[in-house]
């Protein structure tokens, strides 16, 4: 994953030059699927397994190694670089349609040529996210890989306006580290653009709610923890999406710095629990993507480290304020 971040199983912490990235870790089993499914496949519910930690997930140190040839910035935050450690982002759609349209992009390595071998981390050998500037819309996309190197998937972009995608892989080259890449994107048509989501502490999809407890302060770990409940009652089967029964993605308000998470040791739910650090005071958005009765959904959050609002108990407000239905988010 990205090498701007340290996470681990317990505690992540990290440094940024240019302000600082959002760093998770900890919590709810990871699990290792019988096979690897199929694009727009979800295997069925293995048992759960080693951590995160053990199974190559905290492979994104802070002050890592090179990756191979080229320079790093270990104190960058993840996906605010085309480029690292030799490597590149190269989209070749830059300027999508509106509505759904095809992306098209490739990872070039030092000597500009298409990489065609990659490391598979949690069932895929390349973690492709794509979110509007507003952070209102949201795409965990599964591309597909032709021999040459190029990866496309089709993607819903419903607004005009500004984009980054996110290429999170790992190259299969002895000594490699993840690498998270970001590139901007540009949707033609009449921009509106839209306010950032309320922060509230219970989201809504499908008739699942996912209410967000814990704190979450600067310069320290704290826990939040991710309740799913479906009527009123707690979901206790979750099942395994890319071998972990819960992921979030962690994007900084401004500028975007990314950060996918998995979770740790535990089980599949209700809770799925996360250990989080906040390098700086600022607005973050937390999408949790959790599968259950063999559909993958996103339970979105606004939360706030620092300054009103944050420190003590819940970085959200107390229960019975506006729950938000988390539209705009969906799996490719």
């Amino acid at each position: 994953m990205n090498t701007g971040v340290k996470i681990t199983a317990y505690v992540a912490a990290l440094a940024a030059t240019f302000g600082a990235a959002y760093g998770v870790g900890a919590g709810v089993g990871p699990v290792e699927e019988p096979k690897k499914a199929g694009h727009g496949e979800h295997a069925a519910a293995p048992a759960p397994s080693k951590s995160a930690a053990a199974d190559g997930h905290a492979g994104h140190e802070e002050g890592a190694p090179a990756n191979t040839p080229g320079t790093t910035a270990a104190n960058t935050p993840g996906g605010l670089q085309v480029s690292e450690g030799g490597y590149t982002l190269a989209m070749e759609t830059p300027v999508p349609a509106q509505g759904r349209s095809t992306l098209r992009f490739s990872v070039k390595d030092p000597a500009g040529r298409k990489v065609t071998a990659f490391t598979t981390e949690h069932g895929k050998e390349l973690h492709f996210i794509v979110a509007s500037r507003d952070l209102n819309t949201f795409r965990h996309l599964h591309p597909v890989k032709a021999a040459d190197g190029t990866w496309s998937v089709t993607a819903d972009l419903p607004d005009a306006g500004g984009y980054k995608a996110f290429a999170d892989f790992k190259p299969a080259v002895p000594g490699a580290r993840g690498i998270t890449l970001g590139v901007d994107l540009s949707v033609s048509g009449a921009y509106a653009p839209k306010p950032l989501p309320a922060v509230t502490p219970t989201a809504t999809v499908d008739g699942y709610q996912v209410r967000l407890g814990g704190t979450l302060d600067p310069g320290k770990a704290g826990e939040l923890r991710l309740t799913v409940t479906k009527a009123g009652k707690p979901v206790t089967d979750l099942e395994p999406y890319l071998g972990a029964y819960g992921h979030l993605v962690a994007l900084r308000a401004g500028d975007l710095a990314y950060l996918h998470v998995h979770p740790n040791e535990g089980g599949p739910g209700p809770d799925v629990s996360f250990t989080a650090t906040a390098p700086s005071a600022g607005t973050y958005r937390l999408f949790l993507d959790f599968q259950h009765e063999g559909k993958v959904r996103t339970a979105a959050f606004t939360v706030t480290a620092g300054g009103a609002g944050a420190g003590g108990e819940a970085p959200v407000p107390a229960a019975g304020e506006a729950t938000h239905d988390a539209a705009g988010h969906s799996h490719g």
